[in-house]
C-alpha cells in the first residue's frame, strides 16, 4: 500500500467518529471523507454531503454526482482519474449553507487532504469551495472557468453541478466551465515520455507553469 494512502487512510480514520463540530449532533448519518485516486494530479472539492453522500459515506453519488460524472468525461477526465473531497465532511441540516465555524473546523482535514494528494490542479466547484481555497469573498460567478496560482497548486473555479439541478438556465454556464477546464488541461498535459519499444501509457503528464504576472487575477478582488 502506498504512503500517500497510508496517510488519507490513518487521516479518515482520525475523523470517522468526528465530534469537533455541532454538525456531529444534528442528524449526519457519518463522516464523508473523500474518494479517489490519492495521486490524482487533479482533485475536486465541493461544498458538503447532501442525503445521498450522507447515506453512501461517498461525495457526489446522488444527481449531482451523475451530472458531475458526465461534466468529467466532456472534459476527458473520470472518477477514476481524480480525487473529489468536501470543504465540510458531514451534511448540514436540510442542505442548508455551511457556517462559519464549520468550515474552519473542517478547513484544516480539507488542506491536509491536498497536502497528502499533492494534486497540481485543484477544482473548485461552487462559492464555498472557491471562497474557502481563495480565502476571499468573491462570488463563482466572478472567478469561474479562471486559472489562479496558488502557492502549493493551480485553483480552477467551476460552477456547483446542484446549482443547474437547482436551476436549468445554469447547465449551459456549467458545461461551458468544463468546456475551459478541458482546454486549460489540454494546454498543459504533456504526453509521457517513454522508452523505446514501450508501450505509450494512456495518460500524460500535467505541468502548469505560474504566468510572468498576476494583474489580471488581482484585478478580480480588487487589489
Amino acid at each position: 500500500m502506498s504512503s500517500s494512502l497510508t496517510s488519507l487512510q490513518e487521516l479518515a480514520d482520525s475523523l470517522h467518529n468526528c465530534q469537533r463540530c455541532p454538525l456531529a449532533k444534528l442528524g449526519r448519518r457519518q463522516v464523508v471523507f473523500g474518494v479517489g485516486n490519492p495521486h490524482a494530479s487533479v482533485m475536486f472539492v465541493g461544498e458538503a454531503p447532501g442525503f445521498h453522500e450522507d447515506q453512501k459515506g461517498e461525495p457526489f453519488v446522488g444527481a449531482a454526482g451523475q451530472l458531475l460524472n458526465d461534466l468529467l468525461e466532456s472534459a476527458g477526465l473520470s472518477r477514476a482519474d481524480i480525487y473529489i473531497a468536501n470543504v465540510i465532511k458531514c451534511r448540514p441540516p436540510n442542505n442548508r449553507d455551511p457556517e462559519p465555524q464549520e468550515v474552519e473546523t473542517c478547513k484544516p482535514f480539507l488542506l491536509q487532504q491536498i497536502a497528502m494528494i499533492r494534486p497540481t490542479l485543484v477544482c473548485s466547484l461552487g462559492n464555498w469551495a472557491t471562497q474557502t481555497l481563495l480565502e476571499r469573498k468573491v462570488g463563482i460567478t466572478r472567478v469561474r472557468g479562471q486559472a489562479f496560482y496558488l502557492k502549493e497548486f493551480v485553483l480552477f473555479p467551476l460552477l456547483h453541478p446542484a446549482a443547474a439541478l437547482h436551476q436549468g438556465t445554469m447547465l449551459q454556464p456549467l458545461r461551458e466551465d468544463f468546456q475551459k477546464l478541458k482546454e486549460f488541461l489540454d494546454r498543459h498535459s504533456q504526453p509521457p515520455a517513454t522508452q523505446a519499444g514501450a508501450a505509450a501509457s494512456s495518460t500524460g503528464t500535467l505541468r502548469i507553469d505560474a504566468p510572468t504576472t498576476t494583474a489580471q487575477q488581482m484585478d478580480l478582488f480588487g487589489s
